[in-house]
């Protein structure tokens, strides 16, 4: 179970603003990736036989899986894993003693497609409790199912005699009197077939299985690692000088008096952008950056040289080259000179930057004594930003954040979203789900009444669960076996800090640029209605995944859904048109450091999956300080808890910087000019963009949504820099 992982993770290697997991390498359904392959249904009654604890099904109707994990057991998770790849196995055994002459598209193409949707519908319920559950165990067995179902994934996609089934239903039919989409799914799989090596010899293609399967194992490890992390940091009062009183209130005290900090990002953030402690600060980062790096750094550094030996076996010059091949950029040479070309134009800004960092730092160095050592320190970077933003801008999150609790954010997002796609939310009042926090909304069309589907919002942190902030494709919309389409269902896990009893959830405005950026996430996922789960929701380019969540974090800086989003936790009054005209001119503020630091992971990513092996450590700090020119902390490994490397990322983590081009280009040519929330412009944006999920190419959506194609002038206006 891989997700799309966005906005925090966007925090976590920027230690600054907000950005989505997502799938891996393995091979899924037949000749693509289970952590990308989001399958078709299985009626409820076949579903009933499966699994042995259907007993209690959750009543919403549409919901094909089992998602309170207070009842399932690792027993069942165990059992119904055997049971989910016994009876795949058995239907991949039926389509491969098909005779070559005797193909055809129902009994070869449609089986397949089925398999690959029942795959994703009665997985979910299976690995995805490892990020959710409560229970240690049972999130132990759903690891553990997770490895299990990814082995059988690969095994299934390096089955040659399925691919020349498919290669012969191609040559004896042709496709002519096929829709675009069963033609681009049969063009698929074989494409998918090639790249696992099928049309090469027994030998190479055993080769690439195992390589497959240690690379799933590897990556299931990485993000169990991260998940079950603990680390904890002690502090004394003086020594969060700076943090708000609330924030320092609400933390346990240890034994021995002195309050205890984790890496989650309630604490992480506002410490390292709020506490005027230099020293506070380093340990932060330090901690930080150094989570997981025993465990994680050898299984990431395996996985760079796996992925290599791949590329080398199936003929790619290196792994960036392999990935490219099926994205937007192409070539590891396009995407190399889209880095370094934003990276040479954002240059002046950052020097502009980092002069009035170290002014606002030589300042507080003589205000409070601390020793001033004439250069930007890493665990400077995150506080100095808050500080251009509060003195030059007068942007005091503090204040900004009583104007933020988070019932009223998610009143007015949800109102937001439904105003603009013409849908309708309606939260199930007693569904079952796996912590009692956690939400459950139906969705349907506002017009037509149709069923499209359901989200969990799974909002607080606690220990055990997935990190990070991401949508987790538990279910796709697609047509099912039984010919009738099933509803998409999907998790929203986020980690924001939790109420109390005084005082609800207040969310600082990059969390709310992170929430609206999530959700749009969550309507991808509903809103797409591809025929097949190969194309569902969010299996688009992924370097065009981003976009259209990045389009839609534009609305937290403009006036009218602000409004709807925000109003004083105490008084009930509105967010001033002060603070939002405030807010809207420090949007550029820091554009150089956020968007060098974004370079920085994008040139790392591409510098390990071309050169095929790499000292992380060493290559992580090189970087920085080619790019920055600021010093990473020594006997620290951030790659090794920066989970896109691991989560489906590699190679694509440029991703982010390359769909924000089109993002920009969408927002600002058509929403900026017909209008925000105007319905008419959200439909047209609901069925070009999201509606066809990726059964066309995503640069095909954006022509049919701008009507041309697409330009970088918005997205370098939004940068302050001239197009």
């Amino acid at each position: 179970m891989r997700a799309v992982l966005c906005g925090a993770l966007r925090s976590v290697a920027l230690l600054s603003k907000t950005v989505r997991v997502c799938p891996s390498a393995a091979g899924g359904g037949v000749f693509t990736s289970s952590r990308y392959s989001i399958a078709t249904p299985l009626n409820r009654c076949i579903f009933s036989r499966l699994l042995s604890i259907t007993s209690t099904m959750p009543t919403p109707q549409g919901i094909n899986g089992l998602y309170d994990f207070q009842r399932v057991t690792p027993e069942d998770i165990e059992k119904d894993t055997e049971k989910l790849i016994l009876r795949q196995r058995t239907a991949y055994d039926n389509i491969a003693s098909l005779p070559l002459d005797k193909v055809t598209y129902e009994n070869v193409i449609k089986q397949l497609a089925d398999l690959m949707a029942e795959r994703t519908t009665l997985g979910s319920p299976l690995d995805f409790p490892q990020h959710a559950a409560t229970d240690k165990a049972v999130r132990e067995a759903s690891s553990t199912a997770e490895q299990k179902l990814e082995e059988f994934d690969v095994e299934m996609s390096m089955r040659k005699d399925i691919f020349d089934r498919v290669v012969a239903f191609r040559d004896n039919n042709g496709l002519e009197g096929f829709s675009d989409e069963q033609k681009r799914l049969v063009a698929k799989l074989i494409l998918h077939g090639r790249r696992n090596g099928l049309h090469l010899s027994e030998e190479i293609q055993s080769e690439v299985k195992k390589i497959k399967m240690r690379m799933s194992e590897l990556s299931i490890k990485f993000q169990r690692n991260l998940n079950e992390d603990n680390t904890k940091l002690f502090f004394t009062k003086e020594e969060l000088a700076g943090m708000p009183d609330d924030f320092v209130n609400e933390l346990t005290q240890g034994e021995d008096g002195k309050l205890e900090v984790t890496m989650k990002y309630p604490h992480l953030f506002p410490i390292t952008k709020k506490c005027r402690v230099p020293d506070t600060r380093r340990l932060m980062i330090t901690a930080s950056q150094s989570k997981c790096m025993e465990e994680n750094t050898p299984i990431l550094e395996e996985l760079i040289t796996l992925r290599q030996k791949q590329a080398n076996l199936l003929n790619y010059s290196n792994h960036a080259a392999y990935v490219l091949e099926e994205r937007m950029a192409k070539t590891p040479d396009n995407v190399a000179q889209f880095l370094s070309g934003l990276s040479e134009r954002l240059q002046p800004l950052w020097q502009q930057e980092r002069s009035d960092m170290l002014k606002l730092k030589k300042d507080e160095c003589e205000k409070y004594g601390y020793e001033y050592s004439g250069k930007l320190d890493f665990w400077d970077f995150r506080y100095y930003m808050n500080q251009i933003e509060e003195k030059m801008y007068a942007v005091d999150q503090n204040e900004v954040r009583q104007y933020f609790p988070l019932e009223k954010v998610t009143s007015g997002l949800l109102h937001i979203y439904q105003t603009l796609l013409g849908l309708q939310f309606t939260q199930e009042p007693d569904a079952d789900t796996w912590h009692e926090d956690v939400k459950l909304y139906r969705v349907n069309d506002l017009k037509t009444g149709e069923h499209m589907g359901y989200f969990f919002l799974d909002l607080y942190p606690r220990d055990g669960k997935f990190g990070h902030a991401a949508i987790f494709p538990l279910q796709p919309s697609c047509v099912a076996a039984n010919d009738e389409r099933q509803v998409a269902v999907c998790a929203m896990m986020c980690n924001f800090t939790k109420p109390t009893k005084d005082k609800p959830a207040l969310l600082d405005h990059s969390e709310v640029e992170t929430y609206f950026h999530e959700f749009g996430h969550v309507m991808h996922h509903i809103c797409a209605h591809a025929t097949f789960s190969m194309f569902a929701g969010t299996r688009v380019e992924r370097d065009f995944l981003e976009a259209p969540s990045q389009m839609l974090e534009n609305w937290v800086w403009e006036k009218e859904p602000l409004s709807l989003m925000s109003e004083h936790y105490q008084t009930g009054s509105p967010l001033p048109d002060e603070i939002v005209e405030k807010l809207a001119k420090s949007r550029k503020a820091n554009a150089g450091g956020f968007n060098l630091r974004q370079i920085i992971l994008g040139t790392f990513d591409q510098t390990i999956h071309t050169r095929g092996q790499a000292d992380t450590k060493s290559l992580f700090a090189q970087t920085y300080r080619d790019i920055m020119g600021i010093e990473p902390i020594p006997n620290t490994n951030m790659p090794a808890n920066f989970g896109h490397l691991a989560g489906g990322y590699d190679a694509q983590y440029y991703g982010y910087l390359w769909s924000e081009v089109f993002s920009m280009d969408m927002y600002e040519s058509r929403f900026k000019k017909e209008g925000i929330m105007n319905p008419a412009v959200g439909s047209d944006y609901r069925i070009r963009i999201l509606q066809p999920g990726g059964s066309k190419d995503a640069a095909d959506l954006l022509r049919d949504f701008l009507g041309r194609d697409p330009t970088h002038d918005a997205f370098l206006r939004s940068k302050g820099l001239q197009a």
